[in-house]
């Protein structure tokens, strides 16, 4: 596999660009850009990373790209292009929901993550189970560790406990949650033009490993 050291600076110049061009006919005048310094080393990145989670985690990872043109059918803006690059990568044969990692960035910012954004139904009743016993305090545990250490951490979905748990439950915070996800913010997109950029992400993502583990064990 061809060595990936980074982005270059254009990746960025051109998400700026994008944004404040974001029409069809600048797309497709400046297309060869988006292709040479976006779509394609976003897929050798997405594939280096992938592998090397997979040695971090224990667990092979497929990656997947999100998609530059916008899903505008039920949203009132109409602008047609994400002016960002998200990858998603996902462990591969687990059961269930597993956590996954996301990787953001655009021309203000990069976010990296891990969790599950939202359970579906069928899982949701398991992670509850999971959440109203030591697992959940475990989340609790973590969740403010995390804080600490200037990680953001997104507030339950519910206001109450749900129904078929006491309402003053000692894992309330847990069992309020559809799901948890932690996230690294960093305020320069600069980072993925600097050499090294998969060691640099898979160390930041090592952060958010115990995520990773705890989420992994609901079933």
């Amino acid at each position: 596999m061809e060595t990936f050291r980074a982005f270059s600076p254009e990746a960025i110049r051109y998400l700026s660009d994008l944004k404040k061009n974001n029409t069809r006919e600048w797309f497709a005048a400046n297309k060869a850009s988006y292709e040479a310094h976006l779509k394609e080393p976003g897929k050798q990145f997405a594939a280096h990373l992938a592998r090397r989670l997979g040695a971090l985690t224990g667990h092979s990872h497929d990656s997947k790209i999100f998609r530059i043109n916008r899903d505008i059918r039920f949203s009132k803006d109409k602008t047609p292009y994400n002016a960002h690059l998200h990858i998603a990568l996902i462990p591969v044969g687990r059961a269930g929901q597993p956590p996954m990692w996301f990787f953001g960035v655009s021309s203000e910012k990069l976010s990296l993550g891990c969790g599950v954004f939202q359970y579906p139904k069928d899982t949701l009743t398991d992670f509850r189970a999971a959440m109203a016993g030591p697992m959940g305090s475990d989340l609790i545990s973590l969740s403010a560790e995390l804080c600490e250490k200037g990680i953001r951490i997104g507030e339950p979905e519910l206001k109450r406990v749900p129904p078929g748990f006491e309402k003053d439950h000692p894992n309330g915070e847990a069992l309020r949650r559809k799901g948890f996800a932690a996230w690294i913010d960093k305020d320069d997109p600069a980072f993925v033009t600097k050499a090294d950029l998969v060691d640099r992400t898979i160390a930041e993502f090592e952060t958010l490993l115990p995520v990773y583990h705890l989420l992994s064990q609901v079933l």
